[in-house]
């Protein structure tokens, strides 16, 4: 038997079809329970990892009664992410929440208490912790490459989230377009928008490259599209005690960063007191300037250690550890960028400053 045993709960987000992949390769996990309501959303996975029935549920109580389970991974709609963190809490087992943390801050905060007593760890994945040239970007920063960070620019995003199943295989325009509809996607109630997906990302890598500090205010702009009620394009500006950095999140560029960079590229721009970074999505390297050297100049990228090339590699290895997880995966440090989500949205709505949301 298999050290950690791991559930998958609902199949909302298409990232779990890539999370289930990491445990079936995990030399000491096992997949040992699925559930979504809709048993054609699983079929997919089942047949990959060759899961059998009776690991298979569409009823949550079944499901949980066949563990125990080590770890849940959860791909719900971000509008139910705090209903089922509640839930799993009474099961005395990890919760895994892929991006983004919640719908609001008021939900993020509902997570944690949940969770506290309960003695397990609340995780927040974010796949882009997981792109070497962001995870180099990081050192280099700690590191006093570029001296004070005082501005973090990140763009990012895709053609849509309906274009793309797990392991990025793609879906035809005219599909995507029969499904928007139909899609939590693109419903505001069920927490859709390119905002509440995308623009975590940047403030929550950017207040791990900020270590941890916090924007004063916030003012936040989004499209407005006829006939779709959520956002597909939205920019920030965060204005910190010493610069502004500029959140850009985008459903629509061109290409998809990781299989050919559009314009503008994908990813991050630091500039500090003494120098500049870029770090695009999936690059094999990142640009630098320094004071002692101010032409752009190249730095390949560090590849990631044992214990932390992906997701589930480096949080079951904490819990085997009894380490908490860290950086982007922390709720606390996620609970920083969840409130400069919260006050974005809170500017788009007004369509003015406002101050960062307690």
């Amino acid at each position: 038997m298999s050290r950690f045993r791991i559930v998958g709960i609902i199949f909302d987000h298409m990232h779990m079809g890539d999370l289930l992949r990491m445990v079936d390769e995990h030399p000491e996990a096992e997949i040992a329970g699925i559930f979504d309501p809709d048993r054609s959303r699983m079929q997919a996975a089942i047949d990959a990892f060759g899961i059998p029935e009776d690991r298979v549920f569409t009823d949550f109580e079944a499901c949980m009664a066949a563990g125990p389970y080590d770890m849940a991974l959860l791909c719900v709609a971000t509008a139910n992410h705090a209903e089922y963190t509640e839930k799993l809490a009474a099961h005395d087992l990890h919760v895994f929440v892929e991006k983004p943390f919640a719908a609001s801050v008021g939900d993020a905060r509902r997570m944690i208490t949940a969770m506290e007593p309960t003695g397990k760890q609340l995780i927040i994945n974010w796949p882009l912790r997981w792109v070497e040239s962001h995870v180099t970007a990081k050192h280099l920063i700690d590191e006093g490459l570029i001296g004070e960070l005082r501005e973090v620019h990140f763009y990012d995003g895709n053609r849509g989230p309906l274009y793309h199943l797990a392991d990025k295989v793609e879906v035809s325009p005219e599909e995507v377009e029969r499904q928007k509809s139909q899609s939590w996607w693109y419903k505001k109630a069920a927490g859709g928008g390119a905002l509440l997906d995308y623009m975590g990302y940047g403030a929550t890598l950017g207040t791990w490259y900020m270590n941890g500090e916090a924007p004063l205010e916030v003012t936040c702009t989004v499209d407005e599209t006829p006939g779709i009620e959520v956002d597909q394009h939205a920019i920030a500006i965060c204005r910190f005690a010493k610069g502004l950095s500029k959140l850009e999140t985008r459903w629509g560029t061109f290409t998809d960063p990781w299989t050919t960079q559009p314009q503008p590229t994908c990813g991050f721009v630091f500039v500090g007191t003494d120098g500049t970074i870029a770090s695009p999505d999936y690059a094999s390297h990142v640009t630098v300037q320094t004071r002692a050297r101010p032409e752009r100049h190249e730095i390949p990228v560090r590849p990631l250690p044992e214990g932390e090339r992906n997701a589930i590699e480096y949080v079951l290895s904490c819990i085997d550890r009894g380490a908490q997880v860290e950086g982007p995966l922390s709720p606390e440090l996620c609970l920083t960028a969840q409130r400069i989500v919260d006050t974005a949205v809170l500017s788009a709505s007004e369509k003015r400053t406002m101050g960062l949301v307690p």
